[in-house]
């Protein structure tokens, strides 16, 4: 192969550059310039392939949202019971996290108001909240405490949670608690309370 007919890598790793900097700094923090550099790119070649920032950080955002959707989709497919699918769920959030760990700090500066389009982060998370109201809806009400929202905000809260203040509490542990066996104990862990959510919701 030519070197011509190689495929141009520019594009994928100016966004791999910036998905790593909007997720240590926060969107403010961060310009087109610093992805240029982190890129081993001139600034231009940001701008041409990626358009500006707003549009930048958008298809990082999407990027995340369109792998997540896939593994909450493949999840919840089949005719398996409620439970069996929760617990799928559980393990398709937390393996996306353990293997993207720049999303949690992506999307919880957002949610601070770090100045990142909101729009786009709204619209993913409607998405895939929907999904997840879409499974439950044979088991949970459709509003009041025990509505699929909860559900949806304490199962990914107690994920990028886990992700997030876990490894400060490595010296109190005294083991790693993103190493496969804490991850392990962790999935046990939620499995074990989704049973007993469900468990209340069957009763």
């Amino acid at each position: 192969m030519s070197a011509s007919s190689l495929p141009d890598e520019t594009g994928p790793r100016i966004l791999a550059a910036a998905d790593r900097l909007f997720g240590e700094r926060g969107y403010d923090a961060v310009s087109m310039r610093d992805i240029a550099i982190e890129a081993g790119v001139n600034k231009e070649l940001v701008f041409y392939h990626h358009g500006n920032k707003e549009a930048l950080f958008g298809k990082v955002l999407q990027g995340y949202y369109d792998a997540h959707s896939d593994a909450l989709r493949a999840a919840f497919e089949g005719d398996a019971p409620v439970r069996e699918r929760l617990h799928r769920v559980i393990d398709a959030y937390l393996d996306f996290i353990a293997e993207n760990k720049h999303y949690p700090r992506l999307v919880q500066r957002v949610a601070a108001g770090s100045g990142a389009p909101m729009e786009a982060v709204r619209a993913n998370l409607a998405a895939l909240y929907h999904l997840v109201e879409q499974a439950l809806s044979e088991v949970a009400p459709a509003d009041g405490p025990l509505a699929p929202r909860h559900f949806f905000l304490t199962f990914s809260g107690a994920v990028i949670n886990f992700f997030t203040y876990a490894p400060l509490l490595q010296p109190a542990w005294g083991s790693d608690p993103l190493s496969d066996a804490g991850i392990a104990e962790r999935r046990a862990h939620l499995h074990w309370v989704a049973d007993r959510l469900l468990e209340g919701l069957e009763g």
